[in-house]
């Protein structure tokens, strides 16, 4: 067999599936949910937060707080434009481009939530889907921050970190399905 076809082990890298009987867990609501100027108030409050989604991430940016770390991948469940400008203040600290397909949370989007988060903060893209990325941010923020997200039609989830929410993530990501994947690069 030629060289060029062999698969290389060390392309591979681990990536984390929900497996079909957790997805009702992992739609469960883990933080209040406002909509409005209730959620608007309640951004403005914050302290240290992360943020999942676009629309939730511009939405904190257009109220003067942007988060610490935004994670979004260009799309909405509603495919409403997304105006990519919105995202600029977050990427002028630093942005970085990983891939995360649906359904999975990647080693390579967990080390970029770590790393952005040790770096002083700014703006993940995601191509592919970065829901579970909200995971990320619960494991890797620091005591006390809180991680926010979209629920589309509903409003903004805000989850606190704390010593709970760190143990409930690493259980999820614990029941979940470990694989190996050429996410190519």
């Amino acid at each position: 067999m030629p060289a060029a076809a062999t698969r290389s082990g060390s392309s591979e890298e681990r990536v984390w599936v929900v497996p079909a009987a957790l997805r009702p867990t992992f739609a469960e609501r883990y933080g209040p949910v406002h909509a409005g100027e209730e959620a608007d108030r309640r951004i403005q409050s914050l302290g240290v937060f992360g943020a999942c989604g676009d629309r939730v991430t511009a939405l904190a940016i257009a109220l003067g707080r942007p988060p610490l770390i935004g994670i979004v991948d260009l799309k909405t469940r509603r495919n409403e434009p997304i105006d990519v400008a919105a995202f600029r203040p977050l990427a002028a600290r630093r942005h970085v481009k990983v891939r995360n397909p649906a359904g999975m949370l990647t080693e390579r989007l967990r080390r970029a939530v770590r790393e952005m988060i040790d770096q002083g903060g700014g703006l993940v893209e995601v191509d592919g889907e970065e829901d579970l990325g909200a995971l990320a941010l619960v494991e890797s923020l620091p005591l006390g921050a809180t991680v926010i997200y979209g629920i589309p039609g509903e409003g903004v989830s805000f989850v606190a970190v704390d010593a709970v929410s760190k143990d409930h993530v690493r259980q999820l990501i614990g029941q979940m399905e470990l694989r190996r994947l050429d996410l190519g690069t």
